[in-house]
């Protein structure tokens, strides 16, 4: 009897209509999560400097529902970004986005207001999960 192999059902990604300002200085990688999660309904604001994503959040800090930062940029870290931006507006869920295990804990993260740490690569699925997890802590459904 030959066996049929198991395939996993996946579930949906999770949508939403939210905000986010998402900060990558690779405009390639920045061009397609922002596609990602335009894709799931959400409204998304792209900048590849994390200085001018800081400008763009102090013109309008309550436009956004969560601000997605990478750690890695020149000019200002993610870290550095989020530290500025959680002092503009303390109830902001900030997710910080590294390819670096050690560059920052989650323990450092969490204590400058930092929600989630993710690792790249970005998958959809879990990039999905991770924004719903966020926003349900945050008191906030789609």
């Amino acid at each position: 009897m030959e066996t049929i192999p198991r395939i996993e059902a996946r579930t949906a990604p999770a949508r939403g209509e939210e905000s986010i300002l998402l900060v990558e200085d690779e405009e390639e990688l920045a061009a397609a999560v922002a596609e990602m999660l335009s894709s799931l309904g959400y409204r998304v604001v792209a900048q590849t400097s994390g200085v001018d994503a800081l400008d763009t959040f102090r013109s309008a800090p309550d436009e956004f529902d969560l601000v997605i930062t990478d750690q890695t940029m020149p000019g200002i870290t993610g870290k550095e970004l989020a530290a500025e931006i959680v002092r503009i507006r303390p109830d902001i869920p900030i997710v910080l986005c590294t390819g670096f295990s050690d560059a920052v804990t989650t323990e450092g993260a969490k204590g400058i207001g930092i929600r989630e740490l993710v690792m790249k690569p970005l998958m959809l699925q879990d990039l999905s999960a991770m924004i719903r997890r966020v926003f349900d802590k945050n008191g906030r459904t789609s």
